[in-house]
């Protein structure tokens, strides 16, 4: 389904064009928004457009609004399944209530979106599947992916983060959003390495950290995480290492005794390091396919010839008034 086929769909569940293209971005990228982002998208000032667009999706249950602690702005979830349908995506995860932290990183997602019309922002992951399958040579199982089940109830779901990537208009540059919410977790170390193939083979990529103004001072802690992951790749030896250690600790936590007491206990001070919690997490999932690529420089190539690169683009707008949202979101 094509962007123009979206927006018509929306139209044809009772929204102006205008309406249309901004609940579009909204239901592929976000669920969630703000007033301000309607009234950015329309270029109008507060006024009674923006309380009859709310509240017409209120009315027709489309939307549920929830207070903030400015008593002047409310967010709003667009929960639908009928305007969903129209998009092409009925059982999108947007739909269903999230946390402040999930809402905060959807809200910059969506603010960042809304402020690069120039891109082409890749919001399902068919729209993701169709176009990297295309544009690479990469086969839909080595696109980035979460695989969870046991055997025979295995299930794999492809993109899984729901964030949009960005494409210019010549193709080349590609960018992927992250929304930084807090400290640096396993979760966003897990994003990079599940991402690492994927920007092994485009051109040009770059990693956009979305920083919310009072967490301006954890940018730098995410970058140094994104050069550790992806610009330091590991010698053959040490992958060897690395994978004697993952099966011994597998056994281990079995509640088996390891091969080699010493060694076992001598690596894991070696690989003590949250990078290697992370990669132990997805060799559980996925085996020693998630070793192949650390001892590849290409990532690091690309770092050092500005082919690949991370940014941080501190967000202009506050989100900290969302916090009577906790556990309602």
């Amino acid at each position: 389904m094509t962007s123009a086929d979206r927006i018509q769909g929306v139209i044809a569940a009772g929204f102006t064009e205008r309406q249309a293209r901004f609940l579009e971005a909204v239901l592929l990228h976000s669920g969630v928004c703000l007033g301000r982002q309607y009234l950015a998208h329309r270029g109008v000032v507060r006024g009674r457009k923006q309380h009859d667009f709310f509240a017409a999706l209120r009315a027709r249950r489309l939307a549920t609004r929830y207070p903030t602690a400015h008593r002047r702005a409310h967010l709003y979830h667009v929960h639908g399944r009928r305007l969903y349908r129209a998009i092409g995506e009925p059982e999108s995860r947007h739909r269903k209530p999230i946390a402040l932290a999930r809402a905060v990183e959807r809200l910059m997602v969506l603010d960042a979106v809304l402020g690069s019309p120039e891109m082409r922002w890749l919001g399902t992951a068919s729209e993701k599947i169709a176009y990297f399958i295309t544009a690479t040579s990469l086969r839909v199982e080595e696109l980035p992916h979460l695989a969870f089940g046991v055997a025979g109830a295995r299930q794999v779901r492809t993109f899984p983060d729901k964030l949009p990537i960005g494409v210019t208009d010549d193709g080349r540059t590609h960018v992927f959003l992250y929304g930084v919410t807090g400290e640096v977790s396993l979760e966003f170390r897990t994003f990079l390495q599940r991402h690492a193939e994927l920007f092994r083979a485009l051109p040009e990529w770059e990693i956009r950290l979305l920083v919310p103004r009072h967490l301006a001072a954890a940018a730098p802690r995410f970058e140094a995480v994104v050069r550790d992951e992806l610009a330091r790749p590991l010698r053959l030896d040490a992958i060897w290492e690395l994978h004697w250690y993952f099966e011994q600790r597998q056994r281990v936590e079995r509640g088996d005794a390891a091969e080699d007491q010493a060694e076992f206990n001598r690596l894991g001070q070696v690989f003590r390091a949250p990078r290697f919690w992370a990669l132990y997490r997805a060799w559980q999932q996925e085996g020693d396919a998630v070793l192949n690529g650390l001892a590849s420089s290409v990532l690091a190539d690309a770092m050092g010839r500005f082919r690949g690169r991370v940014t941080s683009q501190v967000m202009p707008h506050n989100y900290q008034h969302l916090a009577t949202l906790v556990g309602t979101a």
